[in-house]
């Protein structure tokens, strides 16, 4: 797909699609009017399309968001207009590839209402007023956008300043860390990264497989871990994937982390539990359950996902009676809430999002996972 768009044509829906932490789209610019269009790197994902039923080629094809594949149409519009300009300039280095997410749900964005009071006006010839009146000509930002700079402060580097710009429309708001030159001459969107500190530690710090169902040695030496939703068509395809690749490593421990979508997906979190009550009647039991479930996602529904569940258990000889009981209790529902929590704490918004070793991959991208299995195998130079 030609990521070579300019910004005036990304789609709402491209929220970044294929970085997986390589060098962060930078801008810069000299703090005058003037300047020709900016060129920035993306994949656009196109027109939103709702979920295709399951044929033999859908799941080679069915790559799209969520977020495209939400089918919440009337919210998508006005989610469209506000990132068709915040996303020329809020491009956060976190992108995302042939993943699910929800269409408006951003947990790290605080919603208008949640946010702190109003911040003050900047000050005529202020630093603040600069940026301000430099990024809206710059992306054509009128009287209808809402802009709020700082508080600003020191950045790791002496010489610039960090400086958050949250651009607001229509009660929708995001926010971006710029960073500018103390003489306010330069201004760049990017991401600054100490080189002196192993870059997948704080990933690592908060990857553990815990209670989580998992397959494989526990003393790996290369662990995958999958933050997943039963009802992703995504997360399907890397399923599948994932059945043919990992008879082939089995010095791989994988392990699987609930993250339902809930906003948009309506029976994911009913999956989830099932999936958990599986797994504490006979742990052997949940990678069962999880292949019937992703294999027969196109004749679940929200109104029948209750008894598809419980024919699931009595075909795989549960305890029907204790699996239901299970998916009602509130603790079951806990479980999961964690799992999800940790998701969050990780920064993952969309599904599939798999660590391998720290290394995130989101989408089911096999050929990056199988670079990043070969780079980490014991034979590797």
């Amino acid at each position: 797909m030609d990521r070579k768009l300019k910004f005036p044509i990304l789609s709402s829906d491209s929220v970044l699609k294929k970085f997986q932490r390589v060098e962060p789209k930078v801008l810069v610019a000299p703090a005058s009017p003037g300047l020709p269009p900016l060129t920035l790197n993306s994949n656009s994902v196109g027109k939103s399309a709702a979920r295709p039923q399951h044929t033999a080629a859908s799941d080679r094809l069915n790559s799209r968001p969520c977020c495209q594949q939400s089918e919440r149409h009337n919210s998508f519009k006005l989610h469209h207009t506000l990132l068709l300009a915040l996303l020329s300039f809020a491009l956060s280095p976190n992108a995302l590839v042939k993943a699910q997410t929800p269409g408006a749900a951003r947990p790290a964005s605080p919603s208008p209402s949640s946010q702190s009071p109003s911040t003050p006006a900047a000050k005529p010839g202020s630093l603040e007023d600069k940026i301000e009146k430099y990024l809206r000509k710059m992306y054509a930002w009128g009287p209808q956008y809402e802009i709020k700079l700082g508080p600003t402060k020191p950045s790791p580097l002496p010489d610039l300043l960090e400086v958050p710009v949250t651009v607001g429309l229509n009660g929708q708001s995001d926010t971006a860390i710029v960073y500018v030159s103390k003489d306010g001459k330069f201004i760049f969107r990017g991401e600054l990264t100490d080189m002196s500190v192993d870059p997948l530690a704080e990933a690592r710090s908060k990857l553990h497989p815990g209670t989580s169902p998992s397959v494989g040695p526990t003393d790996a030496k290369i662990t995958l871990i999958e933050f997943a939703d039963f009802e992703c068509p995504s997360c399907r395809q890397l399923d599948r994937i994932l059945r043919e690749l990992l008879p082939q490593h089995p010095e791989i421990r994988f392990v699987y982390k609930d993250f339902p979508l809930t906003t948009i997906h309506p029976w994911a979190m009913t999956a989830s539990l099932a999936g958990r009550c599986a797994f504490q009647q006979n742990p052997a039991s949940f990678w069962k359950i999880h292949d019937t479930i992703f294999d027969a996602q196109d004749v679940i529904t929200p109104s029948n996902v209750w008894e598809k569940m419980t024919d699931f258990a009595n075909q795989l000889g549960l305890n029907v009676e204790i699996f239901r009981a299970c998916m009602a209790n509130p603790d079951t529902a806990h479980e999961i809430d964690q799992t999800t929590a940790e998701g969050h704490e990780l920064n993952v918004t969309g599904t599939p999002t798999i660590f391998l070793n720290g290394r995130r991959i989101v989408g089911p991208d096999e050929s990056l996972l199988k670079q990043f299995i070969e780079f980490e195998s014991p034979h590797h130079l």
